[in-house]
């Protein structure tokens, strides 16, 4: 069996890009909610499928993407987890299902998470991201890749992304001193380089 990772933090964290680094290393499988959700958008639960929620635009219940979830970690030798538990309800199930390796959580603090977050910006063309600070185009303003145009999305204007850190507080930080007071939670500095980083995580994991 493959490493069981649970990768936790707040939007801007770092977390895919240190998700699909770390599932390169081990061979493993990346696991988030989203993907889990639009792969299996027309399986039968006993709530209905994701599909009939998601057209509606309504939030899929923890009961389906439960079983979701459960039925991506069951094909996958070996994963990390991306975006899920996002509540206690979540994070009580998952330990019902599975047996994780290392809880690993990204931590950041909030204004590096705005300023990562507000100076993203996006190729309107192919979808190529860069950011006005970390990962500047060669010309300001044009996509590297396709000389399309790039621009700040909506979900990544200030008020907006500290709102979406807001609720991510309420939800998710239950979750964080959950397995904290379980004393499997291992903290991250996320403030240093992506490689630095993904060294310490490898380091942990490797345990």
């Amino acid at each position: 069996m493959g490493k069981r990772i649970l990768l936790l933090g707040a939007p801007g964290a770092g977390k895919g890009t240190q998700s699909k680094q770390l599932a390169e290393e081990y061979d493993i499988d990346h696991v988030t909610t989203g993907d889990a959700l639009r792969a299996n958008k027309d399986m039968e639960t006993e709530y209905g499928t994701p599909r009939s929620f998601m057209e509606k635009g309504e939030l899929v219940p923890d009961a389906v993407v439960n079983e979701i979830v459960k039925a991506a970690l069951e094909d996958a030798d070996g994963y990390v987890l991306d975006g899920y538990p996002r509540n206690l309800s979540q994070a009580e199930y998952l330990t019902e299902i599975t047996d994780l390796d290392a809880v690993l959580y990204l931590k950041v603090a909030e204004d590096e998470l705005v300023e990562r977050l507000t100076g993203r910006r996006v190729c309107s063309e192919c979808g190529t991201n860069f950011h006005v600070k970390f990962n500047q185009p060669d010309e300001e303003g044009v996509c590297d890749e396709c000389g399309g145009e790039l621009v700040q999305r909506d979900d990544d204007t200030e008020e907006t992304v500290r709102e979406r850190l807001s609720v991510f507080e309420e939800n998710t930080e239950p979750v964080i001193e959950h397995y904290r007071d379980e004393g499997v939670l291992v903290e991250i500095d996320g403030e240093q380089t992506p490689d630095e980083v993904f060294e310490d995580i490898v380091d942990v994991v490797g345990q």
